[in-house]
């Protein structure tokens, strides 16, 4: 039997991959041709994305399919992080590496914004929450500390966009990808001019919004002239990385939580129309764009970063864990004796991520994390003990308890963790597939060349393509007394 093939794009904070996707009408497999770091760079105080090299990346994972059986790929799609973008002159040029979400530009750029627009205002037009890494306060930041940049810039494109641009030549603006940034009216799913006009930002800058499952363009001739002959066209995926993940989510029905998980968890709910009321003001809650018009109901939550960066400080200390050793020391360790709020504005940024973790739980009177195994579980009590909190919010928003939770993405390689959040939150936990990100990506690739129909096909395809792991609820009572404690912290 024949098959589709597709080349999905699927970059992330700390490393970018292409995905052989091959659809032969019932089942999806998936095959790795290429990975690579990204590696931001720090430099004269500024923390960029080293878009260059990304790009010189993308290309030779295109590249591998020209010289392979797979240079009959019928589509190519890329997806990345939020919120980040870069600023192009009136030739097209790049006029400097985009920032980094991470970097400290935006640190109290929040007050400075509502003296503009009021907090209250931003969010009743646009219903994202609040962050420094915001799009629009990064803009904010731009106008306001480089101005000269600023005023020659001619269009603005987020990292997808940017990439698609640098192989088609073609300027669009992904809907998923633009709405994470809060410069888009949640309710008329269009930019949202009258604010963006208080703020001073130019209309002129943006580009035309274009949904995902349709065409970017085919391929330059100087791209084809680098990758070799690929009949490829670029189409848009969802192209905010979770927005295809929660596309791969493999729930039956409209009612479901998910945990996209990876470096961020994003927690969340699939809605038919954004909520924003005072209670998801009060709880932060965002309401980004998904596929088919739909709302990505969600909460950011500081996810994997903390045992990421956790290992990485060991490692330049010359202390070098696989992420199993971690986590096993961490099963090894006493639960719930050490807890922190993961999203405190102190676990942002790169650095010593242990040393931070014993300064939060001294500060808050606790015991203080004594190895690698104690500061992991304390990661990974807190975050299980964020999930519940978070839950708690949907279930109210919502009016009603969510019988289950879905997670997605590389965090389900994590089972201790997936089994602490079905005991914190008391429901089951479905874990799977993996490659959430990478099979939304396809999805999206095969709903535009016609090879799927719609999500709810998609989803029946995914559950009897992928493994999914179950997770019951046990030892429930011991995370009751644990939460009273992580409540006291918020």
């Amino acid at each position: 039997m024949s098959s589709y093939k597709m080349l999905a794009i699927d970059l992330g904070a700390s490393s970018g991959r292409g995905i052989i996707g091959r659809f032969d009408g019932e089942r999806l497999t998936l095959e790795e041709n290429h990975r690579f770091k990204n590696e931001p760079v720090n430099v004269a105080g500024t923390f960029s994305w080293d878009v260059l090299r990304i790009f010189h990346e993308i290309k030779a994972s295109i590249n591998k399919c020209a010289v392979s059986d797979d240079r009959d790929i019928g589509t190519i799609a890329i997806d990345t992080w939020g919120v980040d973008y870069g600023l192009l002159d009136k030739n097209g040029k790049l006029l400097a590496n985009p920032t980094h979400y991470r970097d400290i530009r935006t640190d109290g750029i929040q007050p400075y914004a509502f003296n503009i627009v009021p907090k209250e205002d931003i969010y009743g037009i646009t219903g994202i929450q609040f962050m420094n890494l915001n799009t629009l306060f990064q803009i904010l930041c731009e106008m306001r500390d480089s101005p000269d940049r600023f005023r020659i810039a001619d269009k603005l494109l987020f990292m997808p966009d940017l990439l698609n641009y640098f192989l088609t030549g073609v300027m669009k603006t992904e809907y998923t990808i633009a709405s994470t940034g809060a410069i888009l009216d949640a309710s008329t799913r269009d930019y949202a001019w009258d604010m963006l006009d208080k703020f001073g930002i130019p209309r002129s800058i943006f580009t035309p919004l274009a949904q995902p499952a349709t065409e970017v363009g085919p391929l330059s001739k100087q791209v084809l002239g680098d990758v070799g002959d690929i009949n490829a066209k670029v189409v848009h995926a969802a192209a905010h990385d979770t927005a295809s993940a929660v596309i791969a989510v493999p729930a039956k029905g409209d009612s479901f939580v998910y945990i996209s998980s990876g470096t961020w968890s994003l927690m969340g709910t699939e809605l038919k129309q954004p909520i924003i009321s005072a209670d998801s003001f009060k709880y932060d809650f965002t309401n980004e764009g998904g596929i088919n018009g739909t709302t990505r109901f969600l909460k950011n939550i500081m996810g994997m970063w903390l045992k990421e960066e956790s290992k990485r400080q060991w490692a330049r200390e010359g202390k070098e864990f696989t992420h199993d050793e971690l986590s096993d020391a961490a099963l090894a360790s006493k639960p719930l004796q050490s807890i922190i709020n993961p999203d405190d504005g102190i676990f942002s940024p790169p650095g010593d991520m242990p040393e931070r973790i014993r300064e939060y739980c001294k500060k808050t009177g606790q015991h203080v994390p004594e190895n690698e195994g104690e500061i992991v579980r304390c990661i990974f009590d807190s975050l299980a003990l964020r999930y519940r909190w978070t839950v708690n919010c949907i279930d109210e928003l919502m009016g009603h308890k969510a019988p289950f939770i879905n997670i997605v993405g590389g965090g389900t390689k994590e089972t201790y963790l997936c089994q602490f959040c079905a005991d914190a939150c008391d429901r089951p936990v479905y874990a799977g597939p993996t490659e959430a990100t990478a099979i939304g990506n396809l999805v999206s690739q095969l709903i535009a060349a016609g090879e799927l129909k719609d999500i709810p096909e998609a989803r029946h395809m995914i559950r009897n393509s992928f493994e999914i792991k179950e997770y019951h609820p046990k030892d429930i009572s011991i995370w009751d007394e644990g939460y009273a404690r992580f409540l006291k912290l918020l």
